[in-house]
C-alpha cells in the first residue's frame, strides 16, 4: 500500500465519521525540507562555521573556475 492508498482509506473514514480529511500526501514537504536546511544553516553558525550556503557557493565557483581556466 503507498501513500495514496492509504489517504484515499483515511479520507474514506473520515468522511464516514464526518471528521475533516486528512492533508494530501507531500503537502508539507516544502515546509519539511526548509526546516531541516534552517536547522543544519544554526547548527553551521553555533559551531562556528560559515553557513552552508556560503560554502556551496564557494565551492561551485572553486570548480567552475578550475574547469574555465
Amino acid at each position: 500500500m503507498n501513500a495514496l492508498h492509504q489517504y484515499l482509506f483515511d479520507s474514506y473514514r473520515a468522511a464516514q465519521h464526518g471528521d475533516p480529511a486528512p492533508p494530501v500526501p507531500g503537502a508539507h514537504d516544502v515546509a519539511a525540507l526548509r526546516a531541516v536546511r534552517d536547522h543544519h544553516r544554526f547548527e553551521a553558525v553555533l559551531a562556528g562555521r560559515r553557513p552552508a550556503v556560503d560554502r556551496l557557493r564557494t565551492s561551485l565557483r572553486r570548480l567552475l573556475h578550475l574547469r574555465a581556466c
